[in-house]
């Protein structure tokens, strides 16, 4: 069964924030809720781009999620899939979201939309001066919020157990499900959460410039000014999709803000005090996450020479350790690898083991398949390329992904991989038929590996996360942001003495 469904309750803190969102009046008689409703505004991406599809209508009244449940649910787990998108693009209409593999899996499967770029975003000092927490921005985070609070109220209608809903996301979607563990506002709204391809980076707080990057409210301000709209009603005179790509060619970037209320801290600053919730988790990443974000990876130097050079300069004490692992006999698979870690491998392990200390269950995976086309293409196990095998959709994806090829071992590892995901959000810990044990991460350090079957391993790249945690350290005690910056591209790493 497929329903979409709108989120038709009293938005109240998304509203609170002035950004224009009204309440569907409710009906009478039989509502046709057998098509998606409209994606959330934004602009197309490049048609060149390996996630580029066709998302269909724009409005901005999007704010709408989609239902598969199997025949005859009852008390069936739930899971709420995030999409990705860089937080400035994406929909759950997407042909490779189909739920219906999953809940033939016994799920009840939710997909939700919620505002993106300028619109979910954007801080103001009038906005949060309309708001009674004396806040603003964080608004598309707030819509998945709601989004659960309509679950908790709703999906027993439909078979669920709203006291067993995993969140679920990749990408921007699992950089989103990373802020609600630290929202307090979702902290009773979800059982547990799979998070894969993550971030940690430094965001700006709503109204201090910290770690050298200016407050939230000084970007909107400045970007009204580049807009010719220097007060907030001159900005919701403009229509939404004007906006956006005005926003856009001003260089407006989308980003969660610490503003005290819907989050309290720093992504890592949250772990290291313990804050986060203590549910289970399944986090990881895949081998070539950088390989389709070109922009993030510095160019190679001009030899072997100069590359060992460059990062003694800037990794000055901690340089031994870098070349141990990055030695840069292929400077550009060692670039890859390099920024991969600092930013998405970092992230899933610091979270691993962060769950690990509260007591809370944590399962690891690193993806490394990859097939013919992928590897003609230089994009072996890139951004997202598990997606087709978790929902089964192997013959599903955008025009210019590489295609999978119709072979047994890519089924198998397809259904291993709905078996560990669907396990997961059923009890907490993931299994699948005729497919090893997932051993937790512990104290052991353990994780699955998928490169063809699934292979139990265990500490991923040793040494690798620890040289990022001492880099980010000494960038926070520093006052320095902590941002995509690893190997070639830093410019210089803080110098002891430090309390790292």
């Amino acid at each position: 069964m497929f329903l979409r469904a709108y989120l038709t309750q009293n938005h109240r803190q998304a509203r609170r924030g002035g950004v224009r969102l009204s309440q569907k009046a409710p009906w009478r008689g039989v509502h046709d809720a057998g098509a998606f409703g409209p994606a959330c505004v934004q602009l197309p991406r490049a048609a060149t781009s390996v996630y580029a599809y066709e998302v269909g209508p724009i409005s901005e009244d999007c704010l709408t999620l989609n239902i598969w449940a199997p025949a005859n649910a009852s008390g069936a787990p739930v899971l709420v899939w995030i999409h990705g998108g860089s937080l400035v693009s994406g929909s759950s209409n997407e042909p490779m979201y189909d739920g219906a593999r999953l809940a033939a899996r016994g799920i009840v499967f939710v997909s939700i939309n919620y505002r993106l770029g300028v619109l979910g975003f954007l801080a103001h000092p009038e906005l949060s001066a309309e708001s009674p927490l004396g806040v603003s921005g964080n608004y598309g985070l707030l819509d998945q919020i709601e989004a659960l609070r309509w679950i908790q109220r709703n999906i027993a209608a439909f078979g669920g157990d709203p006291g067993n809903v995993t969140i679920f996301g990749e990408s921007a979607g699992a950089l989103s499900a990373s802020y609600l563990l630290a929202a307090p506002q979702a902290r009773d709204l979800f059982a547990k959460a799979i998070i894969q391809s993550t971030n940690f980076l430094m965001v700006p707080h709503l109204r201090e410039t910290r770690f050298g990057v200016g407050s939230a409210e000084s970007a909107g301000i400045e970007l009204g000014a580049a807009l010719d709209a220097p007060s907030l009603a001159a900005l919701r005179g403009l229509d939404g999709a004007t906006l956006s790509a005005a926003a856009m060619r001003a260089g407006y970037s989308a980003r969660p803000t610490i503003d005290g209320a819907v989050l309290p801290r720093q992504l890592i600053e949250t772990l290291d005090h313990g804050e986060q919730a203590p549910a289970p988790v399944l986090v990881g990443l895949t081998s070539g996450e950088i390989r389709t974000f070109p922009a993030l990876a510095p160019r190679p130097l001009e030899s072997h020479a100069a590359y060992v050079r460059a990062i003694r300069e800037s990794y000055g004490d901690l340089a031994d350790e870098f070349l141990r692992l990055y030695p840069g006999a292929d400077q550009q698979e060692d670039i890859y690898a390099a920024t991969r870690d600092g930013i998405s491998g970092w992230a899933a392990e610091r979270l691993a083991r962060a769950q690990t200390a509260l007591g809370a269950p944590a399962y690891l995976y690193y993806f490394d398949h990859s097939y013919p086309a992928a590897d003609e293409a230089g994009l072996r196990a890139f951004h997202a390329s598990e997606l087709p095998y978790i929902f089964g959709a192997l013959d599903t994806f955008p025009v210019n992904w590489p295609p999978v090829p119709d072979e047994p071992g890519e089924t198998s590892l397809s259904d291993a991989m709905i078996g560990y995901w669907t396990s997961f959000a059923t009890s907490g810990a993931p299994s699948a038929p005729s497919a090893p044990d997932w051993p937790a991460y512990a104290q052991a350090r353990n994780y699955m590996l998928f490169a063809g079957a699934p292979q139990p391993r265990a500490r991923l790249n040793p040494g690798a996360f620890e040289l990022v945690d001492a880099l980010t350290c000494r960038r926070r005690h520093a006052g320095e942001a902590w941002t995509w910056r690893h190997g070639l591209a830093v410019r210089r790493a803080p110098q002891p003495p430090t309390p790292c």
